[in-house]
């Protein structure tokens, strides 16, 4: 298949799963990307929850959503809120992006085999239920993804496209580009109410997360839960969140509890970081000017009464989660994994290193340095959000009693990522609006020559282990400036706001990072080809039964299951949640007494595998069963790979092996 007619495809199918949100936005009185994509995933739940609960399969899901479409079309209101001027013109330049990004989008690896195992399930299986789509076939739900909303969105554009899953969670983020794009721009517009500064928020979010990295960024796996949260679904719920500050109808309140409702299913933790911030704003709003008080409570119980039932119902899996709560020897653990993004005074007072908040680059740096800015602006929301989320999001990173207590509540792992929601790109819009207005003709050169020295300065620390050469002076300078700048503000929200278009100047700023991105421009090298051998994967998908358990070593099982829709019964302990369930330390433990008794299938018995692939190039051994039991009978066998099954394979492949 050509790269022309999958990109078709692809946009065909994910237009198809969004059409039911755009009509029911039409049918609450609102419209624009934010809206449509979080209907979408609101009705996509309840469409997938019918279906876990009678157990069927993904048509029956498909059904259901698109005739929850056709069922609110009559409902359509004529008159509804003009889209935010430029609106098409952002949405042509996130296809431009998209288009660009499909040429870097390079191998799925890391986090992505994971989501890809998921989707491949859901796609492929049938009597689907919640545990249906897990790893193993003994094992539990994952607290991050127990609920799989955004496997089941990727696979339903799989299917409606007739594409292998694997073509989805790799292209998908160029389909996706505008979306996010335009989730940047409609946030912009909510908090600043201009043309200029809604472009310049959406530029600095793609500065930020597709250029400063090189090689596309973050948003070459934008089609992953994790980074679909934080691009393109936080911002939206944003953009939802302050409209209905702004005029808090019915539907704009309703459509902002489904994007509570997406953001929480998708990404728990996001969730709350987004609450953290927009509380924040509430706070600061209503020292500030006294406003926004009942209509910013509403915005808020709607983005946090659905984050809130959900979790009520994910409280059992997260009790069994060891690193909720840990122990000694998990605290330990986790605080020697994160050590180089943390300052640890002991085991229990430690807070993020002030570094990591500009680690991602040049529109960081700026960001952190323009908060206190809002404070010569004291009267607009947007300075508001800004001064109040930053602190809020800054008190929490930095001082280890509220580090450390959110840390027992959602895992080091997850809380370290609450660094990523200081509102940069909106600090850096407004901040640059401020910046225009005090040094005015001088505002357009300074920009350029700023924007230089930052990138050259300070181009990002974007490695998993931090060099620690990213400053931490801008993260004390928002930090204790904004403090000032809280004080300073209730003087100044006195007077007119001291601001200005900053197009231009914010354009220069950001020059630098885009041409550091373009010239960085080519598919990341850490993510290599998979080492499975095509044949290999042919004799997974059509020899093996699909739902069956198959062994093998853990990072060969980690892609077997996601190349095939198979159980695997062991899988790198970093990728696996680590609950009483899933034990994936013993797992490998157990692979390793595997490989030292010769391939004894009496030992991961338990786990009920009746396939084993051996890598030859890592294993010397044959899979043996006990005496009187049958023996594993070679299925397929290449350069690299050998395939045993216990049971007779399907096909031809059961009367002799392949090779």
């Amino acid at each position: 298949m050509s790269s022309l007619l999958l990109w078709v495809r692809l946009a065909l199918a994910t237009g198809v799963v969004l059409w039911p949100g755009f009509v029911i936005t039409r049918a609450v009185g609102t419209r624009g990307a934010a809206a449509a994509l979080s209907w979408s995933l609101a009705l996509l739940f309840g469409a997938l929850a019918l279906t876990f609960v009678i157990g069927s399969g993904l048509t029956l899901t498909l059904l259901v959503f698109l005739a929850a479409g056709l069922v609110a079309r009559p409902f359509r209101r004529r008159r509804i809120p003009r889209r935010p001027p430029g609106w098409a013109a952002v949405a042509l330049a996130g296809g431009l992006l998209g288009i660009l990004l499909w040429h870097v989008a390079g191998e799925i690896g890391g986090d992505g085999l994971f989501h890809l195992a998921r989707v491949r399930k859901l796609d492929s299986l049938g009597g689907l239920s919640l545990h249906r789509v897990d790893e193993f076939p003994d094992g539990g739900l994952h607290p991050g993804y127990a609920f799989p909303l955004w496997h089941g969105f990727l696979a339903l554009i799989a299917k409606i496209a007739g594409v292998d899953p694997a073509r989805v969670v790799l292209h998908e983020g160029s389909i996706l580009a505008p979306i996010a794009v335009l989730a940047w721009f409609e946030a912009g517009w909510a908090l600043f109410r201009t043309r200029s500064a809604a472009w310049v928020t959406s530029a600095a979010a793609v500065a930020l997360g597709a250029m400063a990295a090189g090689h596309g960024g973050s948003f070459t796996s934008i089609a992953l839960p994790a980074t679909v949260s934080q691009r393109v679904l936080a911002p939206a719920a944003i953009a939802l969140a302050i409209e209905t500050v702004r005029l808090p109808t019915r539907g704009r309140i309703a459509t902002t509890a489904a994007a509570g409702l997406a953001l929480v299913v998708v990404h728990p933790t996001y969730a709350l970081y987004l609450l953290i911030p927009f509380a924040g704003f509430l706070l600061v709003r209503w020292v500030w000017a006294r406003a926004d008080f009942r209509a910013g409570v509403s915005a808020g119980a709607a983005l946090a009464l659905p984050a809130g039932a959900f979790v009520l119902w994910l409280l059992p899996v997260l009790r069994d989660t060891k690193s909720i709560r840990p122990h000694a020897a998990e605290r330990a653990r986790a605080l020697h994994q994160y050590a180089s993004q943390l300052v640890i005074s002991s085991s229990d007072s430690f807070h993020v290193d002030p570094h990591v908040l500009s680690r991602t680059g040049a529109v960081a740096v700026a960001g952190l340095v323009l908060v206190p800015a809002a404070a010569v602006a004291a009267r607009r929301r947007w300075a508001a959000f800004v001064l109040g989320g930053s602190l809020a999001v800054l008190a929490t990173v930095l001082v280890s009693r509220l580090f450390v207590g959110l840390t027992d509540v959602v895992s080091l792992s997850q809380s370290r990522r609450l660094a990523g929601f200081v509102p940069f790109v909106f600090a850096f819009s407004g901040g640059m609006g401020v910046a225009a207005r005090v040094l005015r003709v001088w505002a357009v050169p300074a920009a350029l020559a700023a924007g230089i020295v930052v990138q050259l300065a300070y181009p990002g620390d974007f490695g998993s282990v931090l060099r620690g050469d990213s400053p931490s002076w801008p993260a004390w300078t928002a930090a204790l400036g904004g403090c000032a700048a809280l004080a300073a503000g209730l003087v100044v929200a006195r007077r007119a706001p001291l601001e200005r278009s900053a197009a231009l100047a914010a354009a220069l700023f950001l020059l630098p990072v885009f041409v550091h991105g373009f010239r960085h421009w080519s598919p990341s090298a850490e993510r290599p080809a998979s080492p499975l051998t095509p044949g290999l994967v042919h004799a997974l998908r059509y020899d093996v039964r699909e739902g069956a358990t198959v062994y093998a070593d853990p990072e060969t099982s980690y892609r077997v299951a996601a190349y095939a829709p198979v159980y695997i019964c062991v899988a790198p302990p970093g990728h696996v949640a680590n609950t009483k369930q899933n034990r994936p330390d013993e797992r490998v433990e157990q692979f390793r007494h595997f490989v030292a008794a010769g391939g004894d299938t009496a030992i991961p018995a338990g786990c009920g595998p009746r396939w084993f692939v051996i890598d030859r190039s890592r294993f010397h051994l044959v899979p043996n069963a006990p005496p009187g039991e049958p023996q594993p009978a070679l299925v397929y066998r290449d350069l690299r790979y050998s395939l045993y099954g216990v049971a007779s394979p399907r096909g031809s492949a059961s009367s002799s092996a392949r090779s």
